[in-house]
C-alpha cells in the first residue's frame, strides 16, 4: 500500500509529478481556405496555474511569432484567438497560412518546466478555371495537342477532358467506343495528344481540373478536323508555276526589244561641238589657208 501510494504520487499519469505536458486531439488538421481551424494544444499535467503560453509559426526555414505576451502577433492579429488556456483557433484561413505551428507552455513551479508540441496545418484550395487551348480547324491525319493549366489549386489538381460532354479516357485504345481515335491523356499534366487525327475526333471540347477542395472548368472550345484537297493544292501550285513563267517570258521579251535601254542622244555634248554635216574643212601647206572640198554646200 506505501509503495502504491508512492507511485501515484510520482506517477499519476505515468508521468512525474509536476512536470508539464501537452497532448493535441489533431496534429494534422486540414482544412479548406476561406474556412475556420483550431490548432489543438491541451495541458494534460502541471502544477503551476498560470503558465505562460507561446504559438509560433515556422514556415520557410523561418520562425515568427503568431502569440506572444497574451496576445496574437503578426499576419493572424484580428482573425485568431486562444481558446480556453492554450488552443489557437484561426478564421479565414488563406493559403500562406499553410505551415508548422509550435505551441509552447512553460510552468515555472513545475520540476519539468517547458513543454511544446507541433502542428502542422495543410490549407486546400479550390483550382480557379483552367486555360485551355485547343486548335481550331486541323486537317486529317496530322499531329494536334490539347492543353488544360491551372496553377491556383492546393494540392495540384488532377484534369480530365470532355469532347460533347463525354469523358475521355487516357489512352483511347483502352476503350472500344474511341477505337476511331488515337490519343494519350496525362491526368496529372492536362495535356492530350493526338498522334493522328480522325474526322471523328471533331466537337466542342472542354477540361475541367479538381482537387480535393472542388473543382473549376474552362470553355467548352470547338476543334474543326478537316480533310486536305490534294487536287486544289496541286491545281494552285500549276497556277503559280504558269503565272512565273508567263511573268519570265513577258521580262525576256521585254529585254529583246530594249525596253530596258537606256538610249543616249548621238552627238557630242555643248563642250566639244563637232563638225557640221556636209562640211570638211581643209588645211593647205603653203600658206595654211582653209580651202572647202567639193562637198561643201552653201
Amino acid at each position: 500500500v506505501a509503495l502504491s501510494l508512492i507511485l501515484l504520487f510520482f506517477f499519476p499519469s505515468g508521468c512525474l509529478i509536476g512536470a508539464v505536458n501537452l497532448k493535441s486531439s489533431n496534429r494534422n488538421p486540414v482544412v479548406q481556405e476561406f474556412e475556420s481551424v483550431e490548432l489543438s494544444c491541451i495541458i494534460t499535467d502541471s502544477q503551476t496555474n498560470d503558465p505562460r503560453i507561446e504559438w509560433k509559426k515556422i514556415q520557410d526555414e523561418q520562425t515568427t511569432y503568431v502569440f506572444f505576451d497574451n496576445k496574437i502577433q503578426g499576419d493572424l492579429a484580428g482573425r485568431a484567438e486562444l481558446l480556453g488556456k492554450t488552443s489557437l483557433k484561426i478564421w479565414n484561413v488563406t493559403r500562406t497560412d499553410s505551415a508548422l505551428y509550435r505551441c509552447e507552455v512553460v510552468a515555472r513551479h513545475d520540476r519539468k518546466e517547458i513543454d511544446e508540441i507541433v502542428i502542422e496545418l495543410t490549407v486546400q484550395v479550390k483550382p480557379v478555371p483552367p486555360v485551355c487551348r485547343v486548335p481550331r480547324a486541323v486537317p486529317v491525319g496530322k499531329a494536334a495537342t490539347l492543353t488544360c493549366q491551372e496553377g491556383e489549386g492546393y494540392p495540384r489538381p488532377h484534369y480530365s477532358w470532355y469532347r460533347n460532354d463525354v469523358p475521355l479516357p487516357t489512352d483511347s485504345r483502352a476503350n472500344p467506343r474511341f477505337r476511331n481515335s488515337s490519343f494519350l491523356f496525362n491526368p496529372d499534366t492536362g495535356t492530350l495528344v493526338f498522334s493522328a487525327i480522325h474526322k471523328e475526333d471533331s466537337g466542342q471540347y472542354y477540361c475541367i481540373a479538381s482537387n480535393d477542395a472542388g473543382s473549376a472548368r474552362c470553355e467548352e472550345q470547338d476543334m474543326e478536323v478537316y480533310d486536305l484537297n490534294i487536287g486544289g493544292i496541286i491545281g494552285g501550285v500549276l497556277v503559280v508555276l504558269t503565272v512565273l513563267a508567263l511573268i519570265t517570258v513577258g521580262i525576256c521579251c521585254a529585254y529583246r526589244r530594249g525596253y530596258f535601254i537606256n538610249n543616249k542622244q548621238n552627238g557630242e555634248s555643248y563642250k566639244n561641238p563637232g563638225k557640221p554635216d556636209g562640211v570638211n574643212y581643209i588645211r593647205t601647206d603653203d600658206e595654211g589657208d582653209f580651202r572647202h572640198k567639193s562637198s561643201f554646200v552653201i
